[in-house]
């Protein structure tokens, strides 16, 4: 498998899951069901599922796949793995709130090396192209053939007036306890991955995360942030988030443009 092979992949599978989803979305009425850890799930995530392991193990069928939906089945990962969350947000998609995305991401020796984040609602795509610089697409989003790329890139941020970008579903006491440590100009609240991707463009430069998250939900938007020029790491010893975890969970974590002046825990 090379970039160039998985790339034009990666993107048509989030765009197909997409339409999925928001077909379901639309709808009248869709069951939610809960899983044995409480989350919730709907037929999109199911469906959307379906499309993208079909999708990828047609495609490159040597290559480990990880799906937040058939994690269970999950054992062990090796060196190299897709991951895969095919609804991301299912909170924000049963409230019908929009901040959900489609989420595939490549892993090598423990990092997201490429990844797309499709927010179907929003009618917002980010993903890496194969020589690693991620880009957003605008336009109709042909599957076939891919619309105008902006490059993006991580902003130059001010110590002083800092953008923060926080959950809108797991806002908690201790995610607001260590954001006080800055200086902060303006707090935005976001849904799924897309507080990643708002950092990759420069429009926060910061996310922190005090909460329980799985690598599925993160992997991609890791790779597009990495793509742009951010970095995301630990929050207790801000060393580099790494993948192919026992269990998938991930450690409570810092999403940020460089030039943030990073707090201890």
């Amino acid at each position: 498998m090379t970039y160039d092979a998985l790339i034009p992949v990666i993107r048509r599978l989030a765009l197909e899951a997409g339409d999925k989803i928001m077909e379901i979305y639309n709808s009248d009425d869709f069951e939610v069901k809960m899983k044995s850890d409480n989350s919730p799930v709907t037929a999109a995530d199911e469906a959307a599922d379906v499309i993208i392991s079909d999708g990828l193990r047609a495609a490159f069928p040597d290559v480990m796949l990880v799906t937040e939906e058939q994690a269970a089945t999950h054992t062990t990962t090796g060196d190299t793995f897709l991951i895969v969350d095919p609804l991301d947000g299912t909170k924000e998609f049963v409230h019908r709130r929009g901040d959900f995305t489609v989420n595939i991401a490549l892993v090598e020796g423990g990092v997201p090396t490429r990844g797309v984040v499709y927010a179907p609602a929003r009618g917002r795509m980010f993903f890496t192209q194969s020589d690693g610089q991620s880009v957003e697409e605008t336009g109709a989003f042909d599957k076939s053939s891919v619309g105008d790329l902006t490059p993006i890139k991580v902003a130059n941020s001010d110590n002083g007036a800092l953008l923060v970008v926080a959950s809108k579903s797991h806002r908690d006491q201790a995610t607001d306890e260590y954001i006080n440590k800055y200086t902060v100009k303006d707090m935005k609240s976001a849904g799924s991955s897309l507080k990643f991707c708002l950092i990759a463009t420069g429009e926060a430069d910061i996310y922190p995360r005090v909460g329980r998250t799985m690598e599925w939900d993160t992997a991609a938007g890791h790779a597009v942030l990495s793509g742009a020029g951010g970095a995301v790491v630990r929050f207790d010893d801000h060393s580099p988030l790494r993948y192919g975890k026992d269990g998938y969970a991930n450690p409570f974590f810092i999403a940020y443009a460089p030039a943030v002046e990073l707090k201890p825990a």
